[in-house]
This record gives structure tokens, sequence and C-alpha cells, in this order.
């Protein structure tokens, strides 16, 4: 992507730091914008220290920092004189910290009425909850997050990344993006409130709106697929463990097929009548769910897991071996399905899978048909 850069001429004036800020700004950054990020004098983001110091490369290359103490009036001078000419102010300190220091949404209009002005926060810069300080795993937990993974009866559980700062810093980038589109048209930016209990609510979005509307939380279901099909599923191989993904009738009958079990389709004790792979398209159902997947599960144990993967690729099934995460970006860099870039700060280079798309001036193929 290196030639992709749409926002070349953007220039973003960036007080954020560790991960939701820095991930949209970085953002911004590789699509060609100018970022300057303001650290502090006192050693500046933490997360260039320890073990985030590849975490701060891959969060912030490609933008240029500068340290200033706002308690200092110089200091502040150039932070407002950098605001002046700026097109974008990031900003996830916590919420009232730039107001003390005449950085605020306010005077900044004053000066450039073309701001677009992002806040990201934890509670939202509005409510009772907005002085409240907030962590990825806070906001999952507040959220409803940790009450969705595991099963019914187990403590709650954690995902294993920090999902709500990367969601917010997407959902942030985004929110610019579409200021800065309205900017063109209107000549004056935006005041952005982004939070980390919102970008949540986006990430769990179905059922938010569930939530909202019906008052109804979702069943915790563990590793199950969301369709409720008990042909999707984590189930135990030879050497490890496979996701599969037979959610419909057809997919099960192409999987059973693979498996050797086509029986299964026919058997009163799963489906009573028999599996109809050919009716209309619906999610799976059986006559005795456990007794299916008990079956599906002694089957799939006498696989290894990539075998069993290419075999249901090949019927248009999904399936998927469990892997690592080193496993899959070596898998998927092997099989083309991958492009890393070059990350590189001082002494520190970091590989990076990009911003989640690849971008050409065409379809690779011609646009030929599959």
């Amino acid at each position: 992507m290196t030639t992709f850069k749409p926002l070349a001429g953007i220039r973003v004036l960036d007080f954020t730091h560790v991960i939701a800020g820095p991930l949209a700004t970085f953002h911004l950054a590789q699509l060609g914008a100018e970022v300057v990020k303001i650290e502090n004098r006192n050693g500046g983001d933490v997360m260039r220290r320890g073990n985030g110091r590849m975490g701060f490369v891959a969060l912030n290359a490609g933008k240029r920092s500068i340290e200033l103490d706002l308690s200092d009036a110089g200091d502040r001078d150039q932070a407002l004189e950098l605001a002046r000419e700026a097109d974008v102010l990031v900003d996830s300190l916590r919420p009232g910290v730039l107001d003390r220091f005449g950085l605020g949404d306010g005077p900044l209009r004053a000066l450039n009425p073309g701001l677009v002005y992002c806040a990201i926060s934890g509670w939202g810069n509005t409510g009772a909850w907005r002085d409240r300080p907030a962590y990825d795993h806070v906001v999952q937990a507040a959220t409803g997050m940790t009450l969705m993974a595991g099963r019914e009866g187990e403590p709650p559980v954690k995902t294993g990344f920090p999902v709500v700062d990367a969601g917010t810093g997407l959902v942030a980038a985004m929110a610019i993006l579409a200021a800065l589109r309205e900017r063109d048209t209107t000549g004056l930016g935006r005041y952005l409130d982004v939070s980390m209990t919102g970008a949540a609510l986006q990430l769990m979005y179905p059922f938010a709106c569930q939530a909202l509307t019906g008052r109804v939380a979702p069943p915790r279901v563990g590793n199950q697929g969301y369709s409720g099909s008990p042909a999707a599923d984590l189930f135990a191989t030879q050497d490890g463990w496979v996701a599969l993904g037979a959610n419909t009738p057809r997919q099960l009958a192409a999987a059973l097929g693979v498996l050797g079990r086509a029986d299964i389709a026919r058997d009163p004790r799963y489906f009573d009548p028999p599996l109809d792979a050919g009716g209309p398209a619906a999610f799976l159902r059986a006559s005795d769910p456990a007794a299916l997947r008990d079956a599906l599960a002694t089957a799939i144990r006498e696989w290894r897991s990539a075998d069993l993967e290419a075999a249901c690729a090949g019927v248009g099934v999904a399936c998927a071996k469990v892997r690592t995460i080193v496993e899959f970006v070596d898998d998927a860099m092997n099989h083309d399905a991958l492009e890393s870039v070059m990350l590189s700060d001082g002494d520190c280079s970091v590989l990076s899978p990009g911003l989640g798309y690849r971008v050409h001036a065409s379809r690779p193929d011609g646009g030929a048909s599959a």
C-alpha cells in the first residue's frame, strides 16, 4: 500500500497514547497523513518502554514525535500553533485535560473552524460516567462482553487480546474520515466523541440491538457458532483441534460425505425426518443436538487437523485447524493470503500485517469468475 496515499496533505495533531488512539492515527499516517505525535517530557508514551517497544513501533511508525510540557507557556503556544494549522486533532487523554490547557474543542474551533476534533475516552465525554477511568478488560466486563464468552454457569471470560482498544481505534479512524469528507463540502470541522463503550457495542452490534430493543441477553455458547448448529463448534482431532462450520443442511451433508458418515443424515436418532440438503437455506436443527455432536466428534477424532481442513475446503465447508497466531501468519504468508509491511522507528523494526485490506488498480485476476 506504499503508493496508496489518499490522505496526503492532511495534517494530524496526535495527543494519544497506548493503543486505541495511536491505532486510529496509525491508519491515518499509513494512508498518507502527516501525523505529529505530542508526547510528554517524562518518557513519552508508555509503550516506548520495556516489552511494549515493538508495540510502540507497530502503532506509531510514520509519525513525527514532539515532546511538549503543556504546563509550560512556550510549549503550550507551540501546541496551539500546530492546532491552528491542523486538519485533525485526536485526543485520548482523560476528558478535560486538554481543556485545562486551552486546547479543548471550543478555543481551537475559534482558532481553526475546519478542525476535525476527535476525543477518545472510556465512557464518552458526556454523562455521569464521563470521568471514570477505563481499560480494555474493564470495558469488556462493563459492556457484557465477558458474559458472552464461555459457557453458561462459568465465570466471566475476557477476550484474549485488547479487542475494545483495537475496535475503538478503528471506529475513531472511520469517524475522522467521514468528518473530513463532509468538510470537503461544508468547509467546517466536527467534534467527534468516540468512546470505548460505544466501540464495544459496535463489535457486538446485532446483540446490542437485541439488548436495546427487547432487553434480551444472548446465551453463552462457548465455542459453538452463533447459528446454534451442533455441527458448528470446535472438535478434537488426532493432533489438535478444528473449528467446523456446518451451519446448514447442505453444508452438513457435504461434511458427512467427507467424514464417511453419510448415514447420519438418514438416522432418526439425529434427524426425523431425514436431513434435507436440497431444501430452502436455513440453519441446521437436529432431533438430538448433543447426540449429533457426539457422533461428529467421534468421526472427526480420526482425522488430522490439516487433512480435514483441506478436505472440507474442497467441498465448500468452512473448517479450520486451530492455530496459534504465529502458525496462522506463517501459513497465510506461504499461501499468498497475507502481505507484510516493514515498519521502522530508530533501531527497531516490526513486520506489520498492514491495514487489513489490499489495494489494486483493478482486480488482480482480471475479473475472471471462479
